[in-house]
C-alpha cells in the first residue's frame, strides 16, 4: 500500500523509491504484488510510465488520505514532553547565529529544553515532532503558518587589509572572491546597483556551504557575499569588515514555520516572541550601519 500510495503521488518509481529507501525494482514488486492482492489493476504501463487507470485514481487518492491520516495520528502520539521545544533550522543559521544565543533563551525560560535539528529540508510540523522551524525563502508553502520575522539582504565582506583595496565597487574586479557553489544567491543581485556584471570578478576558492566560505573570507583568501545572520558576529567583532554599505534585498525572509493544523503551545509562543525580539536586534544592527 506504501509503494502504491507513494508512486501514485509522486508520479514515478524512482521518486517513491527515493521516498521510501528501497530500490526502483523493489517498488515495482510491491506494485505488482499489491495489485494482485486487490485483484485489481492500479496503474496502467505504458510508454509514459506508470498512469493510474480509472480504479486507480479513486483509490490512490483515498490512500494519500488515508496515509496523511496515520502520519498525523503517529506524529500527535510521538509529541515530545510539554518542556522539550524541536526546532528545525539550517546549519549555518544554527550554528553561527542561533546557537550562540540560545543560553539567552535558557535563561529566559529555563523550563523548557531545547533539541535542536539542524537540517535543509522542509520539514512538515503536521507530520513530525518538529515544534517550528526556521527557515528561509520566498514564503508561500502550502499546509504551515509561516510568519515573516526579517528580510534577507546580501552584502560583500572581507578582512580589514583587503577592505583598503576596495574603494569603488568596480574595484572588486581585483580582488578574489570567495564563493559557496551550494549558493542560489548571485552576486548579480549586489552588483546591479551600479550596473556591474558577475563577468568583471575574479572568481577563487569555492566551499561547499557558507560557513566554510565565511572562515575562507575571515583567513584572507578573498571577498564574501554574505548576510545579515551569517556576518553579524564576524562584524561586531571586526574579524570582517563590509566595504560597502549598499546591502541587496534577496527577496526572501527568515519565517517562523508552525502547523497550520495544530494549537501553538505555550513553549512555541515563548520561543518565537524570543527570536522575533533577537531578530529584530540584528535588524537595528544594520539599519545604524546604513
Amino acid at each position: 500500500m506504501r509503494a502504491l500510495e507513494s508512486c501514485g503521488r509522486l508520479g514515478s518509481l524512482k521518486a517513491a523509491a527515493s521516498e521510501l529507501g528501497v530500490t526502483v525494482g523493489a517498488v515495482s514488486q510491491q506494485i505488482i504484488r499489491a495489485e494482485e492482492q486487490l485483484g485489481r489493476q492500479v496503474f496502467e504501463r505504458s510508454t509514459r510510465g506508470l498512469v493510474p487507470t480509472r480504479f486507480g485514481h479513486e483509490f490512490l487518492a483515498r490512500l494519500t488520505t488515508g496515509f496523511t491520516a496515520l502520519d498525523q495520528a503517529v506524529a500527535s502520539a510521538a509529541q515530545h514532553a510539554d518542556d522539550v521545544l524541536t526546532i528545525s533550522v539550517a546549519p549555518v543559521l544554527a550554528s553561527k547565529w542561533l546557537v550562540p544565543r540560545l543560553s539567552d533563551f535558557m535563561s529566559a525560560h529555563p523550563g523548557i529544553q531545547v533539541r535542536l535539528d539542524a537540517t535543509v529540508q522542509l520539514i512538515d510540523p503536521a507530520t513530525s515532532d518538529i515544534d517550528i522551524a526556521i527557515r528561509v525563502g520566498p514564503g508561500g508553502w502550502p499546509g504551515v503558518k509561516a510568519e515573516p520575522l526579517l528580510e534577507q539582504e546580501i552584502f560583500p565582506v572581507c578582512v580589514p587589509a583587503l577592505a583598503e583595496k576596495l574603494h569603488e565597487p568596480s574595484d572588486l574586479a581585483s580582488v578574489p572572491i570567495v564563493t559557496d557553489f551550494n549558493s542560489m544567491l548571485p552576486w548579480q543581485l549586489w552588483l546591479d546597483e551600479f550596473g556591474l556584471s558577475e563577468s568583471d570578478l575574479t572568481f577563487g576558492n569555492a566551499y561547499a556551504d557558507a560557513a566554510l566560505a565565511q572562515d575562507a573570507a575571515i583567513a584572507g583568501q578573498g571577498v564574501m557575499l554574505s548576510w545579515q545572520t551569517l556576518a553579524e558576529y564576524p562584524l561586531c567583532i571586526g574579524s570582517l569588515v563590509a566595504p560597502f554599505r549598499h546591502r541587496a534585498p534577496t527577496g526572501m525572509h527568515y519565517w517562523a514555520v508552525t502547523a497550520a493544523s495544530r494549537r501553538e503551545d505555550a513553549k512555541v509562543r515563548s520561543f518565537k516572541s524570543w527570536i522575533r525580539n533577537q531578530l529584530g536586534e540584528t535588524r537595528k544592527m544594520f539599519e545604524v550601519d546604513r
